[in-house]
C-alpha cells in the first residue's frame, strides 16, 4: 500500500464513496475497530485515570524517570485571585491547562509580557481579567471530560528546538507516537498554524506530518485531510522535515507503555532545546488522523503485532524500539 493511494482513499471518503470493504483492504483502522478491537481490549479500565488526568500523568511520568515539562503550580480546588496573580506575576512566560481537558481544548500559551498585558503566541493581548476568567472556566469543568470540575496546571513553556522554526507557526509543535503493547506503530509530527490559534491540534487547524518510524524524516503532510506540500503560514517545505534526537523520542514513547500498563496509547511529545525529548501527555483514545498524514493504515501494522510469538513481548524498551524501526521503516 503507498501514500499517494491512501491520500486518494481519503479524497473519496470525503465524497462517502469507499465501502467498509476497501477500507479493510487498504489497512484502515476504523473508529469502531479501534475501540472495540483495541482500546477496550487492550486498556483496562482502572488505568484511564492515568492518562485522563494530565496532573496524574506527570506524577506517573516523574515516578518512571520520563521527563516532562516543569510544573510551576496546580489548583486542586476553585483557587482565590489573589494566589492565581501571586504564582504569575513573576511569570515572563507560561501555559495554563485543564488537567483533565481534551483535544486541546482550554490551553492558554502565554509567551511574554507588554506593560500589564500578556502576550499569546499570536501576539493577541490578554488582560489579568482574562486569566483568572479562564482560569475559573477550568475549575468549573467547561473544557473537561464530562464537565466535571477540573483542576488548573500552571506549568513552565517549553522552549522547543529551534529546527521546528519555521515548520510551525504561534506555537509548540508536538509529535504524536501510537504505541501498541509496548511497540511504537506509528508517528507524526503536529504543527500549529494561525488558524489553529497555535496549537498543535489537527481538528483546530494544525499541520499533520507523518514521520518515518526508522528515520525521524517526513513522509507526507496533511491538513484538515487534504494532502500539502508546504507549511500554509511560512511556507517551508516539509519534505526536508527531519526530528533530531529521534530514537530518544521514540524510546520514551515506548516507556509510556511500562508507566501507564496501556495497551493501546497515544503520546504526545515535544522536544526542549534543551532538555530534549519531553512527555506532554497519554492518550488512551488517540484518534486516528495519523493514518492520512502517513498515508499508511494502521490496521496492518496492529494486526502485525498481534501475530507476533509471546517472546516478543518480553523485550525491553530498547528493543521493541528496535523492531518496530526495523519492521515499520517507511517502504518496508
Amino acid at each position: 500500500m503507498n501514500g499517494f493511494s491512501l491520500h486518494k482513499l481519503a479524497a473519496k471518503l470525503r465524497g462517502g464513496l469507499v465501502s467498509p470493504l476497501t477500507l479493510r483492504r487498504f489497512g484502515v483502522l476504523g473508529m469502531n475497530a479501534r475501540n472495540v478491537n483495541y482500546i477496550a481490549r487492550y486498556n483496562d479500565r482502572d488505568k484511564y485515570p492515568i492518562v485522563d488526568d494530565k496532573l496524574n500523568t506527570k506524577r506517573a511520568a516523574k515516578r518512571a524517570g520520563i521527563p516532562v515539562p516543569e510544573l510551576i503550580a496546580a489548583f486542586e480546588t476553585q483557587p482565590s485571585r489573589r494566589r492565581v496573580m501571586e504564582v504569575i506575576e513573576p511569570l515572563w512566560q507560561f501555559v495554563i491547562k485543564p488537567a483533565r481537558g481534551s483535544g486541546g481544548k482550554g490551553i492558554l500559551v502565554i509567551v511574554g509580557r507588554e506593560g500589564d498585558h500578556y502576550l499569546k503566541p499570536s501576539g493577541a493581548h490578554v488582560t489579568a481579567m482574562d486569566i483568572l476568567r479562564h482560569v475559573s472556566n477550568i475549575h468549573s469543568g467547561l473544557y473537561s471530560l464530562g464537565g466535571k470540575p477540573d483542576r488548573v496546571m500552571i506549568e513552565a513553556l517549553v522552549d522547543f528546538d529551534p529546527v521546528f522554526d519555521k515548520y510551525s507557526f504561534e506555537g509548540v509543535p508536538d509529535i504524536r507516537v501510537i504505541v501498541f503493547r509496548g511497540f511504537p506503530v506509528m508517528a507524526m509530527l503536529r504543527c500549529s498554524t494561525h488558524s489553529s490559534d497555535g496549537k498543535a491540534n489537527l481538528h483546530q487547524g494544525a499541520v499533520g506530518v507523518g514521520v518515518d518510524l526508522a528515520s525521524g524524516k517526513s513522509c507526507h503532510a496533511v491538513q484538515s485531510g487534504l494532502r500539502i506540500d508546504r507549511h500554509p503560514d511560512t511556507e517551508m517545505p516539509f519534505d526536508k522535515l527531519e526530528v533530531p534526537g529521534w530514537r530518544d523520542l521514540v524510546r520514551l514513547a515506548a516507556s509510556c507503555y511500562e508507566m501507564t500498563g496501556l495497551g493501546y496509547l497515544g503520546c504526545d511529545i515535544v522536544l526542549d532545546r534543551k532538555r530534549g525529548p519531553l512527555l506532554l501527555e497519554a492518550n488512551a483514545r488517540p484518534g486516528l488522523a495519523i493514518q492520512i498524514a502517513n498515508g499508511v493504515g494502521l490496521a496492518t501494522r496492529l494486526r502485525h503485532i498481534e501475530s507476533l510469538d509471546i517472546s516478543h513481548f518480553e523485550k525491553n524498551v530498547e528493543e521493541r524500539v528496535s523492531y518496530s524501526m526495523e519492521e515499520f521503516a517507511a517502504g518496508s
